[in-house]
């Protein structure tokens, strides 16, 4: 996982902490995160963009979470900031390439095993959301 996509993810573990709470600004996320603010303002436009976050302009404006926490998950993130989940571009499911050194897909015993993998961090990626993140917190 790349740090720009770990980033995400606190900043949005963030903004689920103040869900319907009205808006952070990114100053306080970067404090409260520790992540330096010209690198989380990017990757919020990159939310934005995604329709992960909105913001409101203004004195009392910033960024607040378009979703409930329940419904986005670290899969959704992973795939904004670092592409295709599967280790092998032949098994992915929203980027699959052909692999150039491959035969035949059907015979190919890296590809039967790296499936399962795929499928493996997959559901754990879709089934763990930001609000999985707040109740770990609040334990």
């Amino acid at each position: 996982m790349s740090m720009k996509c770990k980033y995400a993810i606190k900043a949005l573990v963030s903004l689920g902490r103040n869900y319907n709470n009205g808006y952070l600004q990114t100053a306080e996320i970067a404090s409260s995160e520790n992540i330096p603010k010209k690198f989380l303002e990017q990757i919020l436009l990159e939310l934005k963009h995604s329709k992960i976050v909105n913001s409101k302009q203004g004195s009392r404006g910033g960024y607040y979470l378009l979703k409930n926490p329940k419904q986005v998950s670290v899969a959704d993130v992973y795939r904004v900031f670092d592409g295709a989940i599967a280790l092998l571009p032949c098994v992915s499911i929203n980027f699959y390439e052909k692999c150039d050194d491959c035969n035949s897909e059907k015979t190919c015993l890296l590809r039967k095993e790296f499936i399962k993998i795929r499928e493996g961090a997959r559901v754990v990626m879709s089934k763990t959301t930001i609000q999985s993140f707040l109740q770990v917190t609040k334990k």
